[in-house]
């Protein structure tokens, strides 16, 4: 057969083959044959998607001969509990390393191991057991999980101008330790730090935040103005915390930008005033006593109305019937609203 023939039928059978793998982008078809035969013994490496290396799931102890052309490492549900620095020599391209549920510690990751990555776009190390964040990366990093280890202690991102998400949930992290080593990312558009130890919102945080999780934390109070800096911000969840009316300032969370504001859980008795662009609002479970529709509407009138689409009220000292005739105007185009 030709070699013509040969990278048709190939690329016949690699677009027409089904499987679980997505690989974002696949090498040039002449490198598939080459590719998919260069893979560590222990691991996959799909045909239809040579350029990944599946070693999920084998007991391993440490991280496996990684051939060149690979970009997307899969280590995930090992015993790795150690990296060589020289663990990743034969792979600088590398895009992806994903290394969730292994043993990992801070002081047996050798080196500079990360940063050597060039080219790095994706770091995942959840549930592991570090006590602190790893470094130094990379600058091409988008993409940093540590969630569910035993950080304290964040070392600095300073420099890392691409990396948009952060997922730093169930740690032990505290704001003074948060506040520190953020304040510098100028791109970050996603950070959870829910199931963490603050008992205060952490200063400094990126104001280019489109997202941003606190849940379950202790936070008892919101400094005055604290969200205005951020004035893209979408997403808002502050569950599970200690808030209370005392500690919520009047316009504290009537951003124009905002889209959901999660405060159910918390010990508030009156609804805290949002602006009318606000769609998703969650006050489950608090001490509300009254329904003002004020909270919701300035005024009322044919073209001032909210956008609320999902209102939840359950689970407060609140009945359908004590809620306000009035409502019903204001939210006009809900589709739920849950109260007992």
């Amino acid at each position: 057969m030709s070699l013509r023939a040969f990278v048709f039928v190939l690329s016949f059978v690699s677009c027409s083959a089904g499987g679980q793998y997505y690989d974002y982008e696949a090498a040039p078809l002449f490198l598939y044959s080459q590719l998919s035969l260069n893979c560590a013994p222990e691991c996959d490496c799909p045909h239809n998607y040579p350029t990944a290396m599946y070693c999920d799931d084998l007991k391993l102890k440490s991280v496996p001969m990684v051939p060149p052309g690979i970009k997307y490492l899969y280590l995930r549900n090992n015993q790795i509990d150690h990296i060589d620095e020289k663990a990743f020599e034969n792979v600088t391209d590398l895009q992806w390393l994903i290394l969730d549920y292994n043993l990992l510690e801070n002081s047996k990751i050798k080196g500079k191991v990360f940063s050597k990555l060039k080219q790095l776009k994706k770091l995942h190390i959840n549930f592991n057991n570090l006590t602190e964040s790893v470094g130094p990366l990379p600058k091409s990093l988008q993409d940093l999980q540590l969630s569910h280890n035993k950080i304290t202690k964040l070392g600095s991102f300073e420099g890392l101008a691409n990396l948009t998400f952060v997922s730093l949930q169930h740690n032990q992290l505290k704001e003074d330790a948060v506040a520190a080593s953020l304040k510098g990312l100028k791109s970050l558009e996603y950070l959870d730090l829910s199931f963490n130890q603050m008992s205060k919102l952490p200063s400094e945080l990126p104001t280019t935040l489109l997202t941003l999780y606190l849940d379950s934390n202790k936070i008892s109070d919101i400094p005055d103005e604290y969200f205005k800096r951020f004035t893209g911000l979408q997403y808002l969840r502050l569950s599970h915390n200690e808030l209370a009316d005392s500690g919520v300032p009047g316009n504290s969370f009537n951003l124009s930008t905002l889209l959901e504001l999660d405060l159910s859980y918390n010990k508030l008795k009156s609804i805290p005033t949002v602006s009318e662009n606000l769609e998703n609002y969650y006050l489950e479970v608090n001490e509300l006593e009254k329904f003002d529709v004020k909270s919701f509407c300035k005024i009322l009138g044919p073209l001032s109305y909210s956008k609320i689409k999902h209102l939840r009220l359950d689970g407060n000292p609140l009945s359908k019937s004590s809620l306000p005739h009035e409502m019903y105007e204001c939210l006009r185009v809900a589709n739920e609203i849950t109260v007992n």
